[in-house]
This record gives C-alpha cells, structure tokens and sequence, in this order.
C-alpha cells in the first residue's frame, strides 16, 4: 500500500497513474499509516514538489508558466507527474519504455510541442524531459510525419460522424466497454428505430450549421450483429440523410460468427469503403478462452468471402498478452493473418480493465510476462513491415501489459482517417447512440469538449430528445 498525500487533488489520478508505473495495481490511499511508502506530493505557484518517506527522496520540478487557464492546468499536471516519477525512479530504477507518459495520446503531445516550441525542442522534450525511450520516440516520430498530410486537409468546420452498436454476439474476457449480449432481434429491431430517428436529427443539425463530412465509422459493439433487414435500414437512412458521404466509410464487421454474404452485399451497396474482420487471435484454444464462439477458420472463411464481394481495404486486429499465448502463438497469428493480405493490421497490447471478467477473475488466467507481450508487440512492427507497412496512428490504455501501446499500421495510401482524427482530436465528431460520446473540438485540438450518451440503452431512449438538445448547444456555441 502507498500513502499519498497531496494538495493537488484535481491530479490525483494523475499522480497514481505515475506512481502504478513502478508498482502496478498498488493500492493507494489518502490515509495508510502503516504504509511502506509514503509521497507527499505539493503544488505550488510555479512548482512541483515530491518527496518520499522514509528514503527521504526528494523532487522539485519547475512549472511552466501557461497561455492561458487550460494550458495553466497542463502545465501544472506535467510538472507534478513529472516530479513524481523522478522520485519512483530513484526508487524503483526500472526503464519504462514511454518513460513518465501516461496518457492516451503521446503523438498528441509531440505535436503540440512541435507546433509551440519546434521540432528540435519536441524531440529533446521526449528524450530528456520525458525520458521516452528511444524507440517509441522514432515510433511517435514516424507516425506524426505520416499523418500529416491527412491532418492538414481539415478544415474549421470539418466533422465525422459515428454511429455505435452496443450489442455483441458474446462478451469477451477483457472487455470493459458498455456492450449487451444480443437476445433476440426485437430488442435489435427497436434499438435501429432510435438509432435511425437520431441520424435524422444529427444531419439536420450538422447540415444547418454548415459543417463538411470528413468521415464515417460504424463501430460498437459489433454493428454486423443487426439482422440485415435492421442493418439494411440504419444504412440506409444514414445515406439518405448525410449523403453525399465523407472521404471513407469504416464499418467494424468485428465478429465472423455475425457476418453473412448478403450483410457484406449491403454494407457495399450503401458506400462502406473499408471494413475491419478482428480475430484477436488465430489460435482456436484462445479464442474459447476469452469468449469468442468461432474458430480460426471461420476468419479465414469470412475474409475471402468479403474480398470476393469487392472490399479492397481490410483492417485485422490482434491483441498482444492474451492469456495463456506465448511469443510463438502469437507469432502463428501474426503469420496466417499476413497469409490473408489485409490492408491494415492493428496490433493491440492487452489491457486489464477494472469491469472486466478477466481484472475479476485474473488468478484463473496466466498472462504472459511484460517481456513476452514485448516481443510480441515487436514481431508486430517487424513482420508489418515486411509487407510494407507503416504505422500511421497510436494510442495507449491504462494498465496495458509491460506499460506499452496500440498501433495501426497499413498500407501507404489505405490508413484509416476516422482512427488518425479521433487519437490526434482534430475535428468535432457528431456521434449516434446509446454510450456514444460526442466531441466538439476548437482550433484544431487546443480545447475539446465532451458529450456522452448513457450507456443503458433504455436510459438512451428515454433522454434521446434531451440529448440532442444538448449536442445542439455544443455545436452551436
């Protein structure tokens, strides 16, 4: 157990995320006398202090004066983590690979800097400051650079819209997302009625304001559960209402156990220009273990049967540190997925979520070691590559296995640009459905605001009408 105590409370989150670093899923309280570790971490008017008892290290780290009240707030927040990791370090001399970063977005952070301070201060921020290891600062390096042409083509009033399925055929072990089993397409048929009703709402609103359709993404959940007739629908009126349609239009086809010809047939015939088909895993043992009720094979079937009816950008997901894979496992998947010749492959690294089954029953399932799940997460970039690949967006997680990250990688040319603006937070997305979060985003990313739909899909029905009046008053201020 570690005692904190602090008068920064608004950062306490932030301070346990520094300190869970180097000590993992430690309990951290307030109050613990009989703590072994003891942090007194103090904010001042223009420094962060920590000190540790009873080693008596200590830290200070100056804060940056700020341009205005947010940015005031970030500067404080980095100073503090800052100051506290320096002092875990003296502690716990361990190298983390992304060094005192903590949050989602690290290619966020380099090009804030970059654009504030320049390119030669952003690199020396991440090697010196930050202490980020020299490898994932390349990463960050590389996937800024490609992702730039795509970020330059947004405009001030440039949106995506997002539609969100919250059922799945089953639950998977790891999962922590406000997602139902599907029981029964009535429930399914209703949720589509809703569903179509605030598409109708939201293009009124986006086409009344002016806003230009960047693009489109269909996720969950899994939206291929819908029965045809509902998917044909939801389709449908999302054409009729936002045509003509933005620069893609993404669908997370997600499960084979969902996926029919005659559902790839409408998802084609109404604009969906690229599709995911995520097995997680090629190992048919694993695929038992974490709830998923069709086999390896059935992935394989699926994918032919998508490129015969015409889809020509494939993404496939696979997760690093499934329970009971090694590094050859996961290297049999890597390898009968490249067989298969997607467009894009993202590689995930395995995150054990508090509201997962796998975080309430981890003693069931042995996770490989931080060193195995990094050698897996480094095949990935290896065997990518080897086809050609690049990595073109990123984002972390907390309590990811060995402190890593997801990353796309693709083709040149065939990068998912829903994925590069929702990490990099570039332009307001407008977002359809129940635990679907609505953002407004001013000048380019400088300041975000939040919407978030309930997850209970009952609650969703009965405060839909509030809802849109709310995202009405984001939009229009």
């Amino acid at each position: 157990m570690v005692q904190l105590i602090t008068n920064a409370v608004a950062f306490k989150n932030d301070i346990a995320e520094e300190i869970r670093l180097f000590l993992g899923q430690v309990d951290i309280q307030p109050y613990a006398p009989e703590a072994d570790l003891r942090l007194f971490v103090l904010l001042c008017k223009d420094e962060a202090k920590c000190l540790a008892m009873p080693s008596k290290i200590e830290q200070i780290v100056p804060v940056a004066p700020g341009f205005d009240a947010l940015d005031v707030k970030r500067q404080q927040k980095r100073s503090l983590k800052l100051c506290v990791y320096q002092v875990m370090q003296k502690l716990y001399p361990v190298a983390t690979p992304w060094g005192s970063l903590t949050g989602i977005r690290p290619t966020k952070l380099f090009r804030e800097i970059c654009q504030r301070q320049g390119e030669q201060e952003a690199k020396r921020s991440f090697r010196e400051l930050f202490t980020v290891s020299e490898q994932k600062q390349a990463l960050v390096e590389e996937i800024c650079s490609i992702q730039q042409p795509y970020i330059q083509e947004v405009g001030q009033r440039s949106a995506s819209v997002y539609l969100h399925i919250p059922y799945c055929r089953s639950r998977c072990l790891y999962c922590s997302f406000g997602v139902e089993v599907a029981k029964g397409e009535c429930v399914l048929s209703d949720y589509a009625d809703h569903l179509i009703n605030d598409i109708q709402q939201g293009a009124k609103l986006l086409w009344e304001l002016g806003y230009s359709l960047h693009t489109f993404y269909f996720g969950g959940g899994t939206p291929t559960v819908l029965p045809e007739k509902d998917l044909l629908r939801v389709l449908e009126a999302l054409q009729n209402a936002y045509a003509p349609n933005g620069r893609e239009f993404t669908v997370e086809a997600g499960r084979p156990d969902t996926i029919t010809r005659e559902k790839l047939r409408i998802l084609k015939d109404n604009g969906v220009t690229r599709i995911s088909i995520n097995p997680q895993s090629m190992n048919d043992r694993t695929l038992q273990i974490i709830g998923r009720f069709h086999r390896a094979e059935d992935i394989e079937d699926c994918f032919a049967m998508a490129r015969e009816e015409g889809f020509d950008c494939i993404n496939m997901d696979l997760i690093a540190g499934l329970p009971g894979e090694d590094v050859s496992d996961f290297n049999r998947s890597l390898e009968l997925v490249c067989a298969m010749k997607p467009e894009n492959i993202t590689v995930h690294t395995l995150a054990i979520k508090h509201s997962s089954r796998l975080k309430a029953r981890l003693e069931e399932y042995p996770l490989p070691s931080a060193e195995a799940v990094e050698q897996m997460v480094r095949l990935g970039a290896e065997t990518t590559r080897a086809l050609g690949m690049r990595p073109y967006y990123m984002y972390r997680q907390k309590y990811m296995q060995g402190n890593l990250e997801n990353v796309g990688y693709a083709l040149p040319g065939t990068e998912c640009v829903y994925n590069i603006d929702m990490m990099e937070e570039t332009l307001s997305v407008l977002s359809h459905g129940a635990g679907a979060m609505t953002k407004r985003v001013y000048g380019f990313g400088q300041r975000v605001e939040r919407l978030p739909a309930p997850k209970d899909v009952p609650t969703w029905y009965q405060k839909q009408e509030r809802l849109f009046a709310e995202k009405r008053k984001l939009f229009c201020d």
